[in-house]
């Protein structure tokens, strides 16, 4: 092991910092730009965006691909890691917390393991198993802790995260065991640009969004947010991340996925939002699992 594995640069604790900074802030820049879109329609311009801006590495990377078996692995990447999540985000966030959503998406490393035992050739120990009954028994209490501003209730809203965090667990295993010889520029840049084309054709044939950007004042401000969301969440912030594994380790760059619901509660706070008791209880029960299946 090299020093820089042992010991982090400054560079790399930098490079984390604003990984947590683009990913924690994501989720309030999804509500904003809920304020003038549909759901669909958020998903469907940060497809846009992202893809616009990875569109050049896509086609320096195309010529990298070889085989049948690649292109479906990456199409499979593109809508589990990309496409879906970004409709199932948006439309948990019209009746969840931004921040609450955050600390959802914690469960990712959850799925990851959970889904490479039971589909590919992962195995894990009894401790992670205690992670993963600890992780989902936080996001119970989310669940079950209400709505919004309501003291009580049940919140199926949070499933859509939960559902979307499946995907992104799926998508991670896609990439360990059925993409073959290719870099993560090409893997991001290609899934991408495969998926893209279907959310160009629903924006502009089944929706009015170019008159309205064009047009309306406050369409104008949601779009600023959600090409924020693209660009800076999904190009930008892929692009830091695998930097950062390259000049790092695995077990450092998990690091993230603590930090990204602190940076996203703090959001939430501050832009009014109301958590409860159980709401607390849930994210500590959710990172408290999330540590115990991932530490070594």
């Amino acid at each position: 092991m090299n020093p820089v594995q042992q010991r982090p640069s400054l560079f790399a604790w930098f490079l984390l910092l604003v990984l947590t900074l683009i990913w924690g802030t994501s989720f309030i820049l999804i509500k904003r730009s809920l304020v003038a879109f549909s759901p669909a329609e958020v998903g469907a311009l940060r497809m846009v965006t992202a893809g616009l801006v990875l569109l050049p590495l896509a086609v320096v990377h195309l010529k990298n691909v070889k085989g049948a078996a690649n292109w479906w692995a990456l199409l499979g990447v593109g809508l589990l890691g990309s496409f879906i999540p970004a409709f199932l985000f948006a439309i948990a966030e019209t009746r969840l917390n931004s921040s609450l959503a955050g600390v959802l998406n914690a469960l990712t490393p959850i799925f990851v393991l959970l889904l490479g035992a039971l589909l590919f050739t992962q195995k894990f120990s009894r401790k992670q198993v205690t992670g993963i009954v600890l992780g989902f028994s936080g996001t119970a209490f989310l669940i079950f802790a209400g709505t919004k501003g309501q003291l009580s209730g049940i919140n199926y809203y949070a499933l859509y995260v939960v559902l979307a965090t499946i995907c992104y667990g799926l998508n991670a295993n896609i990439i360990k065991y059925r993409v073959k010889g290719l870099n993560a520029l090409t893997v991001t840049s290609i899934s991408l640009g495969m998926v893209t084309p279907m959310a160009f054709v629903y924006i502009f044939a089944f929706t009015n969004v170019p008159y309205r950007v064009w047009h309306q004042p406050e369409a104008q401000t949601s779009f600023m947010y959600v090409s924020l969301l693209g660009v800076m969440s999904t190009a930008i912030a892929m692009g830091l991340f695998n930097r950062l594994i390259q000049i790092t380790t695995p077990l450092f760059t998990s690091s993230v996925t603590y930090l990204i619901p602190i940076v996203a509660v703090i959001w939430g706070l501050w832009d009014g939002e109301i958590l409860l008791v159980g709401h607390y209880l849930g994210m500590l029960g959710i990172l408290a699992g999330v540590y115990i299946a991932n530490r070594k």
